[in-house]
């Protein structure tokens, strides 16, 4: 178990805040503080973390070249099927 430190207490304290944030100063990876119950909570909503698949990425790089503005390159649908 790791301490939290005062700072962190009372930023824990305020509901209406975000969670607090603590780096590792090693990795300098952000971690971020949550209750147990929070944590189960997420967990038990089949929260999916694994990498995702060619279609999933496909349709982001789709959504996002429409909402650049990427409406016209139509040379491209023979190439990539829209979702």
């Amino acid at each position: 178990m790791i301490e939290l430190t005062e700072q962190q207490i009372l930023a824990l304290g305020n509901p209406e805040a975000p969670p607090p944030q603590v780096v590792n100063p090693r990795t300098n990876e952000t971690f971020v503080l949550l209750r147990a119950d929070e944590y189960q909570r997420l967990k038990e909503n089949e929260y999916d973390d694994s990498p995702w698949s060619r279609e999933e990425l496909l349709t982001l790089a789709w959504e996002a070249g429409k909402q650049s503005g990427w409406d016209d390159m139509d040379e491209y649908d023979d190439i990539v099927e829209k979702p």
